[in-house]
């Protein structure tokens, strides 16, 4: 039996099947904005650079990420290190759900999803965490014996952890290892004992870097680490392996306060928040190639899927500039709402 359409029937499903591919962007993905002043998480349209929706996300809210699905965004509130929480929004209803309780973890600020959890710092108790959607609990935790431990990266295999320390200059790494093996173990060739129940072993190095160290990124093979130091103004690069600085860029970007790589690797970005400008750094060469001006004051960036595009949230101007990767210029804004920080990219799968 055919089925008659009218034309009008005809018109509203191509809207809402035009809709749903526009929310999605050419990236296949939305952009979500979190506006400190707010307390709100904007859904934005990447195409049309508009918002889609937004939720509340409580007090304080500084970072966010989502989950690999696309359908929940993680949302850290942080309260200079006082508060206690995770806020949960569901991406699909557009609606925020009850929150995580982190405590006995205070100050909750750096947050990435990989192995299908959510891992955050508690900057209140100088540790890293790590929350199981599955099981709605929180199932690991570790300290790292210093101050302001703000942004947090993890290895896709699990095995590795960045941390930097802003009050205390330094980057924690933290490694997974096996001491079945080491001193005291069986002999090479001998049975290995079964795995504790405890779970792995972990060895933390604490490497000095400058002052004020907060925003990092990692080169996409893991084994090199760009940390932005706020107060010096500069860039010290970490190798994993050897834990050690191997050198320092005078990159003259006072009030860094993040720093992305392009998704080629070729170029980092560093957001100045006590200034106006965005540095552009060659990463073959080590050299500043542009000092872009997006505001009075630039935060949180975030790279396009496709990665054509870079967003930085500039948080003294209320704003999100929108930035052509390939002129390196500002292509548009977007309102997300006021003092925007924290963002990330949702893809629905």
């Amino acid at each position: 039996m055919k089925t008659k359409w009218s034309a009008a029937a005809v018109l509203a499903a191509w809207l809402v099947v035009s809709g749903l591919v526009l929310a999605q962007g050419p990236s296949g993905g939305s952009l979500l904005v979190l506006s400190k002043r707010d307390h709100t998480l904007a859904i934005v349209d990447p195409s049309s650079l508009k918002v889609l929706a937004k939720a509340p996300v409580g007090d304080d809210p500084h970072e966010v990420i989502a989950s690999a699905d696309g359908r929940t965004a993680y949302v850290s509130n942080y309260g200079g290190g006082s508060l206690h929480t995770l806020t949960v929004v569901d991406l699909v209803e557009k609606k925020a759900l009850p929150p995580i309780d982190l405590e006995p973890l205070h100050g909750p600020h750096g947050l990435t999803f990989v192995g299908g959890k959510t891992w955050f710092t508690a900057e209140g108790s100088k540790a890293i965490g790590r929350f199981d959607p599955a099981t709605k609990k929180m199932d690991w935790a570790m300290g790292t014996g210093q101050d302001r431990t703000h942004m947090i990266w993890v290895s896709e295999d699990e095995k590795r952890i960045v941390t930097t320390n802003v009050a205390s200059g330094t980057v924690s790494l933290i490694e997974q290892v096996d001491r079945r093996q080491g001193p005291g173990g069986p002999p090479p060739g001998a049975p290995r004992p079964p795995p504790s129940p405890r779970g792995p072993d972990w060895e933390v190095t604490t490497v000095k870097v400058g002052n004020g160290s907060e925003g990092f990124d990692v080169l996409g093979d893991g084994k090199t680490i760009w940390v932005a130091n706020a107060q010096d103004g500069t860039v010290s690069i970490v190798d994993f392996a050897s834990k050690a600085v191997t050198e320092t860029l005078a990159v003259d970007a006072r009030g860094a306060n993040r720093l992305k790589f392009t998704l080629d690797g070729k170029t980092a970005l560093i957001a100045t928040l006590g200034g106006q400008n965005l540095v552009f750094v060659d990463v073959a060469t080590r050299k500043v190639v542009k000092r872009l001006k997006v505001g009075t004051g630039a935060a949180g960036i975030v790279m396009e899927p496709g990665g054509a595009r870079a967003f930085v949230a500039c948080s003294p101007d209320d704003y999100v500039a929108v930035i052509d990767l390939q002129t390196m210029d500002v292509t548009g804004k977007i309102d997300a709402g006021g003092e925007p920080d924290g963002m990330a990219w949702a893809v629905r799968r």
